[in-house]
Order: structure tokens, then sequence, then C-alpha cells
């Protein structure tokens, strides 16, 4: 069956709309962090030791003053005034540098300028030191010199967390301050001086090893710091390009239900049209009984193709996750009642038997989930069965229901049996089948192992080469169904409507449906205006017609208007009770908040003729 021309066009348009083109998702190649720089590391460099030096001065001038009042009265007050002096001199402009850096911009080009600015002064305090005791010690007494060797030494100590990092500049600090006290105790000349000046050298020394030490620790702190920065910075990226692909790949999958969506509204089209004219050829037939079967097959062939496209739209929510299972307790007779209907034909056409047992089962399921799965087992089964037959059967297992489909058949390789639910593997069986019977895509087992899945209900396989195989569906128990007033209803539908001295307004843009629903309409009495598109419709109105009694509208009309403009044109012509039908061909756009809103009912296409007998026997208020 084809598609005509028009549809064709819409269906283009619509997915033409609802498919943006799919941009290509950046691709980046993971890189080991590099080697960091000098000029990388001098902008953190500068800012750990600015940050310490508010501290530091604090300590210098603590120390200055301490050592001042330990030597006045004892040292020559011109000689401690110089040092004084020169030292809060040294002290303050390095102040004043701290200052004038916490209040200016530290760009990355103006850190080696602050930098030596910070050297500078580092050199000037350690020189500071040297002085004090190459100048105090001959002046004071031995505790006056404990306390100035202790004062100069804790100095060259502390600087080592501040200069380490910089390993000539922190040289440069306790040579300052070393050397002086070193040739000062040597000059004295003392046995006792030339010990001390031993031993001063000697600290100077491991001073400086420990220094060395900790620049190592310090700059692989530096190094980690940045290096973390850099791999945030390249996580940000790598995350940036995974939501851009995620981005492509939910635009795919929308784009992919859009599709199948307006596929499905063009394909439902013919479908509901021969539906139409079937029923319509049955009230022609006035009780013709080969008519009649004519017309029933007809229509069990729509019911069939529905299924199918359902089904397609089914697969379709399963992979975009907009399947959920709906269980209910039934009757498995129903279910295979229909399986049997359907395929036995096709099993009798290869010489197969098909049997079905204990269908007087019921579970706790979801009908339409449970139908897919035996279904597509069913039609595999019968397609790599050359010889004997397929059994149908469920059978009461441990408090819940083994739905079994078995064949004769081939049977599958036992290596083969954990591949067969991967999507596109097909077991090479090596069976010659019917034109009727040819392969798929190798997606049914697949399809069918996902829908267990979503009930969570177990699936296995047991088979043996040359003999067959068995598929078991596990289910829970159900309950008897209870029988409502509308399922008794249901059995014995009611033939009879008739609609003489109705007036019903049919607004349908595809001729062949347009066609079918006027032999309908008119063959259960109705008086029907057909129109095409709201044009057509609102020059009919603008000629004074009688009041209809119902409306009847496609959803989607020509120009992009919607059958729910329809029918609003309708009742501002003839009055806002007016009752009306919409029917579509899209079970995915949801049309449900809009039948409130504006008071109308929804049928999906292919709409059962006995169906929309019912919905206007409803809005009509006939019985």
């Amino acid at each position: 069956m084809s598609i005509g021309p028009g549809a064709q066009a819409e269906t283009v348009a619509a997915t033409a709309t609802a498919t943006p083109p799919t941009p290509t998702a950046p691709t980046r190649r993971r890189e080991p962090p590099r080697e960091l720089t000098r000029d990388q590391l001098l902008p953190d460099t500068v800012q750990s030791l600015y940050r310490q030096t508010g501290v530091a001065l604090a300590g210098h001038l603590l120390g200055a003053l301490v050592l001042i009042a330990l030597f006045a009265g004892t040292a020559p007050t011109a000689v401690l005034g110089v040092w004084g002096g020169l030292f809060a001199v040294f002290w303050l402009l390095r102040l004043a540098t701290l200052l004038r850096y916490h209040a200016s911009e530290h760009s990355r080009r103006d850190a080696e300028n602050w930098l030596l600015w910070w050297n500078l002064g580092a050199l000037v305090f350690g020189a500071a030191w040297g002085a004090a005791v190459w100048l105090l010690y001959p002046h004071g007494r031995a505790h006056q010199q404990a306390a100035l060797l202790v004062i100069a030494y804790g100095y060259c100590v502390g600087a080592i967390p501040l200069l380490a990092n910089q390993y000539r500049i922190f040289l440069g600090f306790i040579s300052l301050a070393f050397v002086p006290t070193i040739l000062r105790l040597v000059t004295l000349g003392g046995p006792d001086e030339l010990v001390l000046a031993a031993v001063v050298a000697l600290t100077s020394v491991m001073t400086a090893l420990l220094g060395r030490t900790y620049r190592h620790a310090f700059e692989n702190a530096i190094h980690l710091k940045l290096r973390t920065e850099q791999l945030a910075e390249q996580l940000q990226a790598e995350k940036a390009v995974a939501e851009a692909a995620q981005g492509v790949a939910e635009a795919a999958s929308r784009a992919k239900t859009q599709f199948f969506s307006a596929a499905s509204h063009d394909l439902r089209q013919p479908l509901h049209a021969m539906g139409l004219f079937a029923e319509a050829l049955r009230a022609k037939s006035r009780g013709d009984d080969e008519v009649t079967h004519l017309v029933n097959s007809i229509n069990s062939s729509v019911d069939a193709l529905e299924g199918l496209f359902s089904e397609l739209l089914d697969i379709t929510k399963i992979d975009t996750g907009g399947v959920e299972p709906q269980p209910e307790h039934f009757r498995l007779r129903e279910l295979f009642q229909r399986l049997r209907l359907q395929y036995e034909p096709t099993a009798f056409e290869k010489g197969l038997s098909m049997s079905v047992r204990g269908a007087g089962h019921d579970v706790y399921a979801d009908p339409v989930l449970v139908d897919r799965v035996v279904r597509n087992l069913l039609s595999n089964a019968i397609r790599y069965t050359a010889d004997g037959g397929v059994l149908v059967s469920a059978r009461l297992r441990d408090g819940r229901v083994w739905v079994q489909v078995w064949d004769t058949g081939v049977g599958i390789p036992v290596a083969e049996q954990a591949r067969i639910f991967d999507e596109f593997y097909q077991v090479n069986a090596g069976l010659a089948l019917a034109p009727n019977q040819a392969k798929g895509l190798g997606l049914g087992l697949s399809i069918v192992q996902r829908l267990a899945r979503l009930m969570a209900a177990p699936l296995r396989l047991s088979s043996v080469p040359g003999r067959g195989s068995v598929f078991t569906l596990e289910l829970p128990l159900g309950k008897p169904p209870q029988k409502t007033p509308a399922m008794l209803g249901a059995a014995r539908p009611r033939i009879g409507l008739t609609l003489e001295h109705r007036r019903i307004v049919v607004v349908e843009d595809e001729p062949a449906v347009r066609e079918g629903l006027l032999l309908l309409l008119r063959g259960w009495g109705a008086t029907v205006e057909a129109f095409d598109s709201l044009g057509s419709l609102a020059a009919w109105i603008a000629a004074g017609p009688a009041t209809p009694d119902l409306a009847i509208a496609d959803y989607r009309l020509p120009e992009g208007r919607t059958g729910i403009e329809a029918i609003q044109v309708l009742r501002q012509a003839f009055g806002a009770p007016l009752p009306a039908i919409v029917v579509t061909g899209s079970t995915m756009t949801g049309h449900e908040d809009e039948s409130s809103r504006h008071d109308f009912h929804l049928l999906i296409k292919p709409v059962a003729p006995n169906k929309l007998r019912a919905m206007i026997a409803f809005k009509l208020g006939l019985r």
C-alpha cells in the first residue's frame, strides 16, 4: 500500500521541521599535563611571598625592638642608634612596598618587578642582622651575645619558608647574616670565639641544606596546585564535549521519535479509509454472508496492520525510555485466540501444525507487552521450523505462569544461545525460508528481551540443535477479570444504529477517508456535509445552512490548521454546545489536555466502525 503524494509531502515537511541538522560533537584528545615553566609558576610564587610578608615584618620589628632593649646601656648609643635608624628606614620601605602590592592589580607582566622588590628587601634584612652581630657582639655580655646569635639564627631559619623556592636569594640572605657573624667571632681571636665560629659555620651549612629540601617541597606543592587547575580545565572541556555529544544523541532520538510519529500518521490514513469502506460495503450487502465474511477479514487485516504500527511506535518509545508497563489482570485466552487466528494459516501453508494449550490461566502483566513478546517468539518459531509444528502453552509453576513457545525447528547451538538476544545478530541455520518468511534484521529477540525486562519477567531459552527450542516467559499469577457492564455490552455490539434526520459535518483533507466517511454515515441514514479545509467550511457556513448535530474533524488539516479550529468555527456559527469528535493518526502528541479544554472526544486512526458508531451514539445521546 503506497502513501499519497500529499501525505508524503506532509511527512517530509513534518520530519524536516522536527529534525534540525545534526551537529558534529567536537572531539578532544586527552593529553598529559605539560611541565610548568618558571613564567607559569611566577604569579603564584609572588602571591605566596607577599601573603606572608606582613607576618615576617611583624617578626622582624619585634626582634629589632628586643635587640635594642638588650643592648641599651651596654653598646655605644651612636652605634645602636645608627643601626636602629637604618633598620627602621628599611622596615618602612618594605611595608610601603607591601601596601602598594595589595593596592595594585597583579598582572603576570608585573610579577617580575614585584619579585625583584621583594628580593631586595629580603637581602637588606639579611644584611641588617649580619651588621647587628658585627656591630653589637663585642659590646655585649655573655647573655646578650647569646641572645644576639639566637635572634640572628632564628631569622635565618625563619627565612626558609619565604626564600627556599628562590634558592640563590636564600643563600644570599643567610650569607649576609652568617658571614659577618663568623668573621666577627674570628677577629675576636679567643679560643671560645673560634670554636663558636666553627659551630656557626656548620650551622650555616645545615641551614642551607634545610632550605634546599624545603625548596623542592615547595616547588612540588606549586606544581601540584597548577597541575590540578590544568586538570580541572581539561575536565571542564571534556565535560562540555560530553554534554554536546549527549545533546546530539537526544536530538537524534527526538527526531527519530517524531519521524515515526509522522510516518505512522500518514500510514494510518489509508487503513482508516479501508475500514470505513469495508463497513460501508457491509451495509450495502444487505445480509450477504459471503460479503460479511469478506468485510470481517478486511477488518481483521486492518487491525493486524494497526497493531504493527503500534508495535513500531512502542519500539521507538522503548529506545527513548517512553514505555512504562501498565499491568492488569487478564486471561490468556483472548491473546491465544488472536495468535491462533493470525498465525495458524501461515503455519498451515508451511505444512506445520499449530497448537494452543493452557489458555484458561490468568496473569497479572501488561497485556500489550505480553502480546508483543509472544507474537514475536511465535513468528520466529514458524519461520525457523521446516517440519513438525509449534506450540503456544501456559502452565502454572511455583506460583507463576510460564508462557512458552515450543517449536521442532533447527534449534540453536549452545555457543550462540547467549548472543541471539543481541541486536542485528542472526543464527546461520542454513534453512531456506519461504518468500513470506524472509529473514528480518535480527532485532526481534533483542526487542523481546527488552520488553521482558521492562515487565520484570524472566525470559529463558532451552534449545537442542536439530530438535527444536522453547522460550519461557515467567509472569505473575493473576485473578480472573470481572466482567463489567461495558464488557458484557461489547460481547453483543449493536449494529442497528440509525442516524436518520441527523446532520453531520465532516472536515477531512484525505480524499479516501472523506469518501469512506460519507458512504458509512449516509449508510447509517445521516445527512452529511464533507469539507477538505477550513476555507471550504467557512464558505458553506456563509451560505446559512441548517444547524448540524455533530462535527467530525481530522486533527491535521491543510495549511497548518487543525480540527480544533474547525470545531471552534462551527461553534461560533451554530452555538457552543455542538458535539464534536476529533480523529487523528498520531499516537504520540498527547491531545488529552486539548480535548478537555475544547470539549471534544478523541479517536485514533484507524478507527473501527463499531467504535466510531459507539462514539457517535454517545455524543448524540442515542441508545
